[in-house]
């Protein structure tokens, strides 16, 4: 199960993914999570500097989709100003929306990578399916109630696998 929960890159945000290391690892396509990884938490308009991201993402030649767990209105919204695909309610870390984010973009596992600010959602539900992990930080503290209590049990695993100590290559 360790294994499950470790991902394979751990960077602070989504500004230190090495987009030429993934190419060179043949990963053409990335599926995101939004809360807290791409916008903070409560946070109801798309920054600037996350839009910039996206269109060096874009320009790199990568396929993106959003999964979140957040409900439809919130989803639907950045996917029309992100202009990408998107799941809401994907029930993470279940493989059925993996899969069907997955089946959106004409992917493969392989050819794939999962970035999340969570590693009971999206670094366990990434791994199940054999996607290339990347954990970043949480973009800010505010978070849903379940979410704080889950973040306990997560600071103790990153303690217990902390990236210098495990291999985890953290940039």
């Amino acid at each position: 199960m360790q294994s499950l929960l470790l991902p394979k890159l751990y960077v602070d945000s989504i500004h230190h993914i090495d987009l030429d290391d993934l190419k060179a690892r043949g990963i053409d396509t990335i599926v995101t999570d939004l809360d807290n990884t791409l916008v903070p938490w409560a946070e109801c308009e798309a920054n600037p500097t996350m839009l910039a991201w996206l269109e060096h993402v874009r320009e790199k030649g990568f396929k993106i989709c959003l999964l979140s767990n957040a409900l439809e209105p919130r989803i639907a919204y950045f996917r029309e100003v992100m202009g990408v695909p998107g799941l809401s309610k994907a029930n993470k870390p279940s493989r059925r929306a993996f899969l069907q984010a997955l089946e959106m973009l004409g992917s493969r596992p392989a050819q794939t990578a999962m970035v999340g600010d969570q590693i009971f959602t999206d670094v366990l539900g990434g791994n199940r399916l054999g996607l290339y992990t990347i954990l970043v930080m949480p973009l800010c503290r505010k978070e849903f109630i379940g979410t704080r209590i889950v973040r306990l049990v997560e600071r103790i695993i990153l303690r217990n696998l902390v990236p210098t100590k495990r291999g985890i290559p953290r940039r």
